[in-house]
């Protein structure tokens, strides 16, 4: 099953409905980072808020795909995490070390739009 990705000016968005297969999750992780290259996005946001389960790997792919954007220049905000997907991602250890997260959709449009501006007002190297 294809995420979709949807660019809401020079941001991107992507709301996962449902599990990802393996598969699915690195041709996801490949879709967000092509979508924001080719698009010159200033900023991605990946809603979880659907996902009731969400184990290590999917994790581990997700804050790889946070990374890497961030690499790219593209800050990411991963949002809608339910408090059992929270609790299951302490317990086995895993969590979304370094990536921005936020309680809801509109907290993390605040959020990545104070991250983009933080990143304008950096001064070059």
């Amino acid at each position: 099953m294809k995420v979709p990705i949807l660019r809401l000016g020079d941001i991107l968005l992507t709301s996962i409905q449902v599990e990802l297969t393996d598969q699915e999750t690195l041709d996801f992780q490949a879709d967000v980072l092509r979508t924001a290259k080719e698009t010159a996005a200033k900023g991605i946001i990946i809603d979880i808020t659907a996902m009731t389960v969400v184990d290590s790997y999917t994790a581990r792919v997700l804050n790889e795909t946070a990374t890497m954007a961030k690499l790219l220049g593209t800050p990411v905000v991963i949002c809608g995490i339910q408090p059992a997907v929270a609790m299951a991602l302490v317990e086995m250890g895993r969590g979304f070390a370094g990536v921005e997260t936020a309680l809801n959709l509109d907290h993390a449009m605040w959020k990545l739009h104070r991250l983009i501006q933080e990143e304008r007002e950096e001064p070059s190297t």
